[in-house]
């Protein structure tokens, strides 16, 4: 059996990078890319320059007329005015030219038609004199031949194929792409469109990494899956060694007995780093194999794609001749407090929003699996080492993953999740190109308290109320200044307990959560779902303690019924429609009110107005009503307003 390896000490990511780069220079390694021919079309977009591009033709070419009228000696015009018109024979003193005519010989200015006073088949007569060389475009005037055009690392543009092709450069030399070869490793890895078994992984971070190779001006080369074992391995990075301009294995970079990539590298190379500090991925692993820069990237994606961030963007900027742009950056207040470990620089995906003229910044989940929190990203906040955390409604800086007028134009939602929500928001972008529902899950109370903040636009909540029996309005009042709020439906939706097919445990009510041998999945505290369980729970005289699994909390209801539906718990409270997505059974308990809580002054906001317009459309409600579960009778209407 293998002995395991453990990782090199957390090494600073400024130290990782000095060693990686550092080291490749030591080996002599020259990252310049060479060059390669082109041709100039639109091939060569976005392609560097390997060297300087110097004009093979002047542009123009000859004095060309830059307006229609007529082609005249400056001198024969000298005196002309309104007073004093001055009539120029045609043929000897002037030549009817058109816009791009070569202006005739002799001649030195052109008058355009417009300022042409009278006109016969022998004269025209004018009445302000013309200077030399007016309305004319002289040899060169643009371009002049053995002139620079473009210089060397430069990246072409569409106006700069114009202006070579112009200056009659019809093959330019650029930096050859860099091949970057992406080897996935991992014996619970299948291709995509295989169907997956437990235990299985679809192999999606090949092209992940593809991508990003791809966007930073690389040309990736993908490596069928190869498996946990050190001489399919060894044998793989020996070959990519060949054909690769960078070698990066996906996965098994960590401290496992089947991680061996930091050993090939030692034997086929040398390692520079193995672990670095920065959070996620920090097993990763940089060096050197035949010459060829080796990176080692862990396997989960958010890992994945940091460290691609980190060292092989660089990697392929140096290669390029470029440097790596810095991010456009907001400053941002955090809705929620950020723990962080002491020691390690943390990146921390976020939503970002405007809400009352300054930025909400809210974290997505951290887990370093999460590759959704990579597509709902907006921005993320580097948190250094030598912090503990953010504190709530701190400012923080976010380094922004799209465009600042795209974030302007998003419509906060912080709050309870629910799929109608999700509808919502792509019928919006639909409706409306460019605005977007920028939506974050805390739970009902937590969007009650994001509101209070001022820190959401509107907010999901589910809330019954156990004195009156009423959903939301008593919350609102107790926690908010409710004159200044209001309530408009979303939908009513259908809570009830999720089980496995067949309810193989007879799972019949919420009395049988006590049952031996039966573990059940929670929502957060906070949340609607898990106030209504606890009102269920009193009613029954059942405490908390009696229940298995009370503690294990989720942040959605697909949440709760993946952990079902993947047999990680036998059953949880949520809604109908998260049940009936991954095939569970469905047993009810309530009906509620989903509203959304907003600010008076929103509702009679055109943002509202937009929400509105989709909200109320047919196409809406039905793509709720088929989720199952859903009554969307009062979608739209203003239950309650302060």
């Amino acid at each position: 059996m293998k002995k395991r390896d453990v990782y090199l000490r957390g090494i600073p990511l400024q130290e990782a990078s000095d060693r990686f780069f550092g080291g490749l220079v030591n080996h002599g390694r020259e990252l310049g890319m060479e060059g390669e021919p082109v041709p100039v079309d639109v091939g060569a977009l976005f392609r560097i320059t390997a060297e300087p591009v110097f004009a093979r033709l002047s542009q123009p070419a000859y004095h060309s007329c830059a307006m229609d009228g007529i082609a005249t000696r400056s001198h024969a015009t000298f005196g002309a005015s309104e007073t004093s018109p001055r009539r120029l024979r045609l043929g000897e003193d002037a030549v009817f030219v058109d816009t791009g005519d070569p202006l005739p010989k002799g001649f030195d200015s052109v008058i355009m038609v417009e300022d042409l006073v009278e006109t016969t088949p022998d004269e025209v007569t004018i009445i302000a004199p013309s200077k030399p060389w007016q309305h004319v475009r002289t040899v060169g005037e643009d371009i002049v031949a053995t002139e620079l055009v473009l210089p060397e690392n430069h990246r072409i543009g569409a106006f700069d194929l114009g202006a070579l092709l112009a200056a009659g450069v019809t093959q330019v030399i650029v930096r050859r792409k860099p091949k970057v070869v992406i080897i996935p490793t991992g014996d619970e890895l299948i291709p995509p469109g295989a169907t997956p078994e437990t235990g299985d992984i679809i192999e999606f971070n090949s092209r992940l990494i593809g991508g990003l190779v791809q966007e930073w001006g690389g040309e990736p080369v993908f490596w069928d899956i190869v498996p946990d074992e050190l001489e399919a391995l060894t044998e793989a990075v020996r070959k990519a060694s060949l054909l690769a301009d960078v070698i990066v294995v996906n996965a098994g970079s960590s401290a496992g007995s089947e991680d061996y990539t930091a050993d090939i590298v030692k034997s086929l190379g040398e390692l520079f780093v193995h672990g670095v500090a920065i959070k996620p991925g920090k097993p990763t692993i940089l060096g050197i194999v035949d010459g060829k820069p080796f990176l080692g990237v862990p396997g989960y994606p958010v890992s994945a794609a940091l460290s691609c961030e980190l060292f092989l963007l660089p990697l392929l900027a140096k290669m390029l001749g470029q440097t790596v742009k810095d991010r456009a950056t907001v400053n941002a207040i955090s809705a929620r407090r950020i723990v962080s470990v002491p020691g390690m620089d943390e990146f921390v995906r976020v939503k970002v929003g405007k809400v009352s003229g300054r930025y909400v910044a809210s974290p997505l989940a951290r887990g370093a699996g999460a590759i959704m929190s990579l597509v709902r990203a907006d921005g993320y906040i580097e948190i250094p080492g030598s912090s503990q955390g953010i504190l709530e409604s701190s400012e923080v800086t976010v380094n922004l993953l799209r465009d600042v007028e795209e974030i302007d134009n998003a419509i906060v939602a912080i709050g309870s999740h629910d799929l109608a929500l999700d509808l919502l928001g792509s019928l919006l972008a639909g409706e409306y190109p460019g605005v977007n529902l920028s939506s974050t899950h805390v739970g009902s109370m937590g969007g009650i308290m994001a509101m209070r903040r001022g820190e959401a636009h509107i907010a999901g909540i589910h809330l019954l109320d156990e004195e009156t029996g009423e959903y939301n309005v008593p919350y609102v009042k107790r926690y908010l200044d409710s004159k200044d709020y209001a309530l408009l439906n979303l939908v009513y939706r259908e809570q009830g307990l999720m089980v496995p097919p067949g309810n193989p445990k007879d799972i019949q009510g919420i009395s049988d959560l006590v049952k031996p041998g039966i573990s059940f999945v929670n929502r957060q505290r906070g949340a609607g779902t898990r106030i209504l369980l606890d009102l269920e729970l009193r009613k029954l005289g059942i405490g908390e303690d009696k229940i298995s699994g009370y503690e294990h909390e989720e942040y959605t209801h697909m949440g709760v019924a993946a952990s079902v539906a993947n047999s990680v718990a036998d059953v949880g409270l949520g809604i109908r429609s998260a049940a009936r997505a991954l095939g569970l059974d469905f047993i009810p308990v309530a009906w509620e009110r989903y509203d959304l809580l907003m600010t008076r002054e929103f509702l009679h906001s055109s943002s509202m107005d937009k929400l509105f317009s989709v909200i109320w459309s047919q196409q809406f409600k039905d793509q709720v009503s088929s989720l199952g579960g859903y009554d969307v009778s009062d979608s739209g209407e203003v239950m309650w307003e302060g």
